[in-house]
């Protein structure tokens, strides 16, 4: 079982992430906190694999929680708010993933799963918003990122492809008939290659190469 826990001063918001996540076989949520303050004592004392945070919070804001857990808790940033303010520090400061409270179950639920294993998942719209502000043109022009040392197979090329438009393990599958598992694989193996942490370093490399799919 995956032990959670959940930060959000809105008691509704917490009830409902809780009812999500409750309903999934491999994931418990073990604590709830009200404030920032409160999710590190009960990260201390609970021992999460998992904390879904918040950004906005009494106390002590999300970023700061995520600061201070980061390298003992995997954090989720989950927030309404997908400002640059806030995600970019949110990725700097450690966090495995970075979701808006709109993402839906399943993406909730991925997230947590992806972080438990080391990996990482951003809402589809932060990711996309990252890549234009990442591939935008520079001054000077950046030198253009090398091939990997082991190129990336016909399949997992279209896999970087997909990821690169914002697209969850989910879609993929769908769009590719093959199951969310075999994505994930491919996701897995892509990383490795490119030497990357996370799907945002897969997209850049697809929109570096052109080989971005289309929005």
């Amino acid at each position: 079982m995956i032990r959670t826990l959940i930060a959000d001063d809105q008691e509704a918001v917490r009830r409902s992430v809780r009812r999500i996540l409750d309903a999934q076989p491999d994931i418990e949520v073990v604590g709830e906190a009200a404030d920032g303050q409160a999710a590190l004592e009960l990260a201390a004392e609970l021992r999460p694999d998992v904390a879904l945070v918040d950004i906005r919070m009494p106390r002590l804001d999300g970023l700061e929680v995520t600061r201070r857990l980061s390298g003992s808790v995997r954090v989720v940033v989950l927030t309404t708010f997908d400002l640059d303010e806030y995600v970019y520090p949110a990725l700097r400061y450690g966090a495995s993933g970075f979701l808006l409270k709109r993402s839906g179950p399943s993406l909730l639920a991925e997230a947590v799963r992806a972080a438990a294993d080391g990996e990482s998942l951003i809402s589809p719209s932060v990711t996309v918003r990252l890549l234009r502000h990442v591939t935008a043109p520079r001054r000077p022009a950046r030198p253009a990122r090398p091939a990997p040392a082991v190129p990336l197979t016909e399949r997992e090329t279209e896999i970087a492809g997909q990821v690169a438009a914002g697209r969850t393990n989910a879609d993929i599958a769908a769009e590719l008939f093959i199951s969310p598992g075999t994505v994930k694989t491919h996701v897995a193996s892509i990383q490795r290659k490119l030497g990357v942490a996370n799907r945002v370093g897969i997209a850049v490399h697809a929109w570096e190469m052109g080989y971005a799919i289309p929005q």
